[in-house]
């Protein structure tokens, strides 16, 4: 047994999905070479976790610049044990995520069903000097999967693929409220000088269940205050487990226990944070 699933055993984890955060920029303009990169990472993380299993699941990297060969990406991976389909939330392959352009991509992750999962980084290449990363870290990191979410919503995506699951993974979920009261906000009548007249989108209570929408959260959030807006059914745990970044929650299973053990939160949050709610998601 490799040290990673030894590990997973010492902390009750069943099974790990494993995302590919090589690609957390894009790393070239020219179609040609996205498409080797992505088929080649497809296929050797294909490769790996094939040793595991089914310990360890896989997230496919569909190279958006060409379609028809993002399409059969998809179908490579679902035939090769992965979970789901990754995707960037600003603008991938020159376009927003709310564009039809991918819409093909977006029905045929529907049609395997395979969830779409919106992770940090940016879908444009930037290529700064080491000095300039962090200056604008936040915009290219985790504003994009807050964004998708937002524009998601506010053009009815899921309501044009009504099986389609989303994520938004490894950006907390403490934005959740804010972008809530963002979008009801712009709806609401007699607004001056918001941009929508009329009611283009609908606000449910339930907002991430009705649109199938999960989100990962750390263990150290503000969980019962996001859990009103969320919901128990939608938010999955984020750990990033193994990878060092301000996203990794060692022990998080004890962590979040101990929360529900204070009273913080319902001890029925933990089993669905921890089991339920991923399962749900990835389709396990």
């Amino acid at each position: 047994m490799s040290a990673r699933l030894r590990a997973m055993d010492e902390m009750g984890i069943h099974l790990q999905v494993i995302y590919p955060t090589l690609f957390i920029t894009e790393a070239t303009t020219r179609p040609e070479v996205s498409v080797a990169l992505r088929r080649s990472y497809n296929r050797w993380l294909a490769d790996r976790c094939a040793q595991s299993k089914g310990r360890l699941r896989w997230v496919c990297l569909p190279p958006t610049m060409a379609m028809d060969k993002a399409i059969k990406e998809l179908n490579f991976a679902k035939d090769h044990g992965a979970c789901g389909v990754l995707k960037k939330g600003d603008r991938e392959a020159g376009r927003w995520p709310a564009d039809p352009y991918f819409f093909p991509l977006y029905a045929e992750a529907e049609r395997l069903d395979m969830p779409l999962c919106f992770h940090t980084g940016t879908g444009t290449p930037d290529f700064p000097s080491a000095k300039d990363v962090s200056l604008g870290s936040f915009m290219r990191s985790q504003q994009p999967t807050v964004h998708a979410f937002h524009s998601l919503v506010r053009h009815s995506i899921p309501d044009k693929f009504p099986k389609l699951r989303f994520g938004f993974i490894e950006a907390n979920s403490s934005w959740v409220p804010y972008v809530i009261y963002d979008l009801k906000r712009r709806i609401e009548p007699g607004r001056s000088g918001s941009t929508f007249s009329k009611n283009e989108y609908v606000i449910q209570s339930d907002l991430l269940t009705t649109n199938r929408m999960y989100v990962t959260c750390q263990t150290d959030e503000d969980l019962a205050y996001i859990l009103k807006f969320s919901g128990e059914d939608n938010l999955i745990i984020g750990s990033d487990y193994t990878h060092r970044d301000q996203s990794m929650d060692h022990e998080f299973p004890r962590l979040l226990q101990a929360r529900a053990t204070d009273g913080d939160i319902p001890q029925s949050a933990v089993s669905k944070i921890l089991y339920d709610n991923p399962k749900a998601f990835y389709g396990l």
